[in-house]
């Protein structure tokens, strides 16, 4: 039959090895001498091996016991390292493509500065960063829905500011006529106007509608902030388009780990 380790009885075998003294064992556990003795009897019955030799005025570990006792030190060593440990941790991010192009670089930019801490950043639609916060693939993400339940929190940061761009001033009443310059199927044309172009680009990537628009190429809905000013463009609003909130949204710690916490501040000051 398979031994397994009772953990509950190891903290009373790892202080006596230490010290190899039930006494002190006893002393800086704040307990009995005799419970000490007990509960390490315990942890040998559940492992079915002999962990310390015992006798009037010396206390030796066996091999077993030497094995062992190398084994929670170093376990509890790196515990303490996990918990203490300031540098080089990475945070895992997701985040809307416009999000990332403009606003968070300014982000990036700041945190690199102030910390050691490593960032793994990746790009996809709102459900599916969603989806992988639930399931433990990022530390944080950027969306616009503000999630609340027993596993995520949401921050709310600002609000986005939509707008047509196009390189000369266009009839936003026809705009059909126009070819339509999209980020995909869930782009703000689809949803705002039930006659579609004949002509629709799909280029996933802000950046390069922008620069499609300034050839002259069609007009395109994007978020106020991804516009320079020396993109030269012209910006006109329009009616129907419910501004995104853009949440920052994480799971629900009690309390955040301290480089995600240092993350989070530089994220709310520039917000």
């Amino acid at each position: 039959m398979k031994s397994e380790i009772d953990f509950r009885y190891l903290k009373a075998f790892q202080t006596t090895a230490k010290y190899l003294n039930f006494s002190q064992a006893a002393k800086e556990l704040g307990i009995a001498q005799s419970a000490v003795s007990r509960q390490i009897k315990l942890l040998e019955d559940s492992m079915n091996e002999q962990l310390i030799i015992r006798s009037s005025k010396k206390v030796l570990l066996t091999e077993v016991g030497k094995a062992l006792f190398q084994a929670t030190t170093q376990f509890e060593s790196l515990t303490h390292e996990i918990i203490n440990h300031d540098a080089n941790q990475l945070i895992r991010i997701g985040i809307l493509h416009g999000l990332l192009e403009t606003w968070f670089i300014k982000i990036i930019k700041e945190f690199v500065k102030s910390t050691s801490h490593e960032l793994s950043i990746e790009v996809d639609m709102p459900s599916n960063l969603k989806h992988k916060l639930i399931s433990g693939n990022y530390d944080l993400i950027f969306t616009p829905e503000n999630i609340q339940n027993e596993m995520i929190t949401s921050l709310r940061l600002f609000e986005e500011k939509i707008v047509l761009i196009s390189k000369k001033e266009v009839d936003t009443r026809s705009l059909a006529n126009y070819p339509w310059i999209t980020f995909g199927e869930q782009d703000f044309f689809f949803d705002l106007f039930k006659k579609h172009s004949n002509q629709i680009i799909s280029v996933g990537s802000i950046t390069s509608m922008i620069q499609l628009v300034k050839e002259g190429v069609g007009v395109a809905i994007v978020p106020a902030h991804t516009i320079k000013k020396d993109d030269k463009l012209v910006t006109q609003e329009i009616k129907g388009i419910k501004r995104p909130q853009i949440y920052l949204n994480t799971l629900n710690f009690k309390k955040f780990p301290k480089h995600i916490d240092e993350l989070i501040k530089i994220i709310q000051k520039n917000s």
